[in-house]
């Protein structure tokens, strides 16, 4: 299959239909977001070895993490800034490992990646405002970012007190929480965002029709984006997040 970078055609970027009209967002009235950069799909300037932010959250990440040390743990960053190119790469090889080597059907395995892999162009890591974290000073095996590891009886179950008791004193809050209400992407007890920024970049998103975006790209998969999943994708995906960050 072909496959071609995003292209923004005239009259793509209008007022997004798909809107939850109860979400109330703050105005930033300074800072403007091209498509671009909302997508990952533009160069934007990170800051930090190992750590890949804008340089406020840059700086607010910082801060938290010198408090950390007094408490024991070592926060250290598994994953931040991703470009439109390396969550495609994800979501491509999920769904290769999925259809093929697992046989399920293609919705079925679309279904199967969007519990916790975002659709390439949606993810908030093209903003250079979320982090995937872990304590550093714990020693475990396999795939780290597990719930169970950050539950009681876990290597990261320190780490998640801490960051319940302090992340949101430097701007950073908890995306999918554990709510039972919430739907969408399931718990995801390591991922963070830095509220200050992000909030004002999801509102600037969720302005676009994004609907449409998602429709210009290909994807492995994408012919099977009825205009239904998309809807619900959106909603759920997106849109269903910590409150804190709306």
């Amino acid at each position: 299959m072909q496959r071609r970078s995003f292209i923004l055609k005239s009259g793509i970027i209008g007022a997004a239909a798909l809107t939850a009209p109860h979400l109330i967002f703050a105005q930033d009235e300074e800072t403007e977001y091209s498509v671009y950069e909302l997508m990952g799909q533009a160069d934007i300037e990170l800051y930090g070895k190992d750590i890949n932010l804008r340089k406020e959250a840059y700086e607010a990440f910082k801060k938290m993490k010198v408090a950390a040390y007094s408490a024991g743990i070592d926060l250290k960053i598994v994953s931040s800034y991703r470009n439109f190119r390396r969550q495609e790469g994800i979501w491509e090889r999920k769904y290769i490992n999925y259809t093929d080597n697992q046989n399920l059907k293609p919705l079925d395995a679309i279904e199967k990646i969007i519990e916790y892999s975002t659709i390439p162009g949606t993810s908030r890591h093209h903003w250079g405002t979320d982090i995937d974290i872990i304590d550093g000073y714990q020693k475990t095996n396999g795939d780290v970012l597990v719930p169970s590891k950050f539950e009681e009886g876990g290597p990261f179950k320190e780490l998640k007190k801490w960051m319940d008791e302090n992340a949101n004193d430097f701007g950073f809050h908890l995306v999918y929480t554990n709510d039972k209400k919430r739907r969408g992407f399931k718990y995801e007890p390591w991922h963070y965002s830095y509220a200050p920024i992000s909030k004002p970049m999801l509102e600037q998103f969720r302005g676009k029709n994004i609907m449409r975006l998602i429709q210009e790209q290909e994807l492995l998969g994408s012919e099977h984006f009825t205009a239904g999943f998309l809807r619900s994708y959106i909603v759920n995906n997106i849109l269903d997040i910590n409150p804190d960050l709306l």
